[in-house]
């Protein structure tokens, strides 16, 4: 007899995004990740990663996603430490947008509703358009970010318009960042665990590393981390490289960050990573 094998069906993997474009580059606030959607919305998944990034409940991150608003960040010991959490919906033809505030930039947006009697929503996302860069600006303006569906890859074209844009800051799971290994490989990770797994640190030196910057030894190599406009850049060292670094410190008196950006620039294979990455840093 012959055994009859059940087909498994694995699950299917979550897509959030299938445009990504980097502004990080541009001066804080205004530094921010688009990523877009061209495929139909699935609620749920959005709801669930949004709500695990920006820790906003889920209840109520569902409601925004359905109605649009906004979450104002609860005090903590009685004081404001976070901004809030935007998602605007435009009835027309133009896509859902979800952004973040900080504490400063809400402090901007309440003052509008008190000077100009607008609602919280209206006058965050007056504030959140006006720190963007000019060229993302205009792509707003434009049907689907003035993309030409000619060139760009057929899957996405397929999706039709782009159905909602998130403006992402964050270090999450489901927003894939590239680190420049010694051997000049970029290797994708998304959110701290998969982060921490790849170079064998635990998740709390990860998310010091992530959100505070400097270096940490590891296995005789050094991960360094600069926080360049509110966005981490991460490289991992070799031993060799490290040392030279180390020795540059000591010989010249200058910051470890910086003698490593040196020995980093010198490195062939380093740089060819680092090209790599700036030709794919905005797609």
């Amino acid at each position: 007899m012959f055994k009859i094998k059940k087909k498994v069906e694995k699950p299917k993997r979550t897509v959030l995004y299938n445009i990504v474009e980097d502004y990080s580059e541009f001066d804080a606030p205004g530094n921010v990740t688009v990523c877009a959607m061209t495929e139909p919305e699935d609620l749920a998944a959005h709801a669930k990663i949004l709500s695990e990034s920006y820790d906003v409940p889920l209840e109520t991150m569902m409601k925004l996603l359905t109605e649009g608003g906004t979450y104002v960040y609860p005090e903590v010991g009685g004081l404001l430490t976070r901004g809030l959490f935007a998602c605007w919906i435009d009835l027309s033809s133009r896509p859902k947008q979800t952004w973040t505030l900080d504490l400063m930039q809400f402090a901007e947006a309440e003052q509008l509703v008190r000077t100009k009697g607008i609602p919280l929503l209206d006058a965050a996302r007056e504030i959140f358009r006006k720190t963007l860069p000019d060229e993302l600006k205009t792509k707003l303006e434009q049907k689907n970010l003035g993309l030409d569906y000619r060139t760009v890859d057929r899957v996405v074209a397929k999706g039709g318009d782009i159905k909602y844009i998130d403006f992402r800051k964050d270090w999450s799971p489901h927003f894939k960042r590239l680190c420049i290994m010694p051997d000049g490989r970029l290797v994708e990770t998304g959110g701290l665990q998969e982060f921490a797994e790849l170079h064998g640190i635990t998740i709390t030196q990860a998310k010091i590393l992530i959100e505070q910057g400097g270096t940490l030894d590891v296995n005789g190599e050094l991960l360094a981390c600069q926080i360049v406009n509110g966005q981490p850049a991460v490289a991992r060292f070799s031993a060799q490289n490290s040392a030279k670094a180390k020795e540059l410190v000591a010989s010249k008196g200058i910051h470890l960050m910086d003698a490593l950006s040196e020995v980093g620039y010198a490195d062939p294979a380093m740089m060819r990573g680092l090209a790599r990455k700036e030709l794919t840093g905005r797609r």
